[in-house]
């Protein structure tokens, strides 16, 4: 009984929550998340992609890891078709969390189209931490609009600034992505087993590096959750999500 009258007094609160709470998280994470789309264009200029093509990609395909592991691919040498392969499963995610949007959210039908273009992971976390749906709505709307804004413009500057310094390598610019996505992707990591599908993903990755052609060992590398989720079930551990509710 204390529980549930604890769980409704947070969900008053959280009800109550001001438009202006929810546009400064979502700006927070639009903003800081969108100027990482100027390491994408050094990245991807340095791959051989010139300015046109660099920016269409951030325009069009607007998800980081896809974008990133495209490139790196095509750096590498890969074949453009594996590349896109591995760049598209990555990308599959972000239709799951399009079916959970879409309730949340609940937008007219004539919207839903250009709302898909922002369901990434982002606006997924900013939409999901809301109360109700209108502070929902708000959240996807100014993470949309912030980072999809600032992440083509830091794009162009990054691609037009790499083609002005000549050789990326030389640089040691290069690396900006990868440290870019790894920076991101570290505070994530909260439970044993997320940390153990990251570690299993990196070992995969660069341990068929040296055999597989450029752009696999990425797709190989997808492997890693549901062989650390099976080894987790199969020792008894609790799900990654009620680690922490022990």
């Amino acid at each position: 009984m204390v529980q549930q009258t604890a769980l409704a007094d947070m969900t008053a609160v959280g009800a109550d929550k001001p438009d202006a709470a929810v546009v400064r998280d979502a700006l927070g994470v639009g903003v800081a998340v969108g100027l990482s789309g100027f390491a994408f264009g050094v990245t991807s200029a340095g791959s051989g992609l010139g300015l046109l093509q660099t920016c269409v990609l951030s325009l069009l395909v607007f998800t980081g890891a896809s974008q990133f592991a495209l490139v790196g691919a095509l750096a590498a040498g890969g074949n453009p078709f594996t590349a896109a392969a591995g760049a598209f499963f990555l990308g599959v995610r972000n239709a799951f969390y399009g079916l959970r949007l879409s309730q949340l959210l609940a937008l007219p039908r004539a919207v839903r189209p250009f709302a898909a273009q922002w369901v990434i992971d982002e606006t997924t976390a900013v939409t999901l931490a809301q109360p109700t749906r209108r502070a929902r709505r708000i959240g996807f709307t100014v993470t949309g609009v912030t980072l999809y804004t600032l992440w083509n413009l830091t794009t162009l500057l990054g691609a037009f600034g790499a083609q002005a310094i000549g050789d990326t390598r030389a640089w040691g610019l290069d690396a900006a992505g990868p440290a870019v996505f790894l920076a991101l992707l570290a505070p994530m990591l909260k439970t044993g087993t997320e940390r153990a599908v990251a570690g299993l993903a990196v070992l995969l990755g660069l341990g068929l590096l040296p055999v597989l052609p450029a752009g696999v060992p990425v797709l190989a590398a997808a492997l890693a959750a549901p062989i650390a989720l099976c080894v987790a079930g199969r020792s008894g551990r609790p799900a990654a999500g009620h680690e922490e509710d022990r």
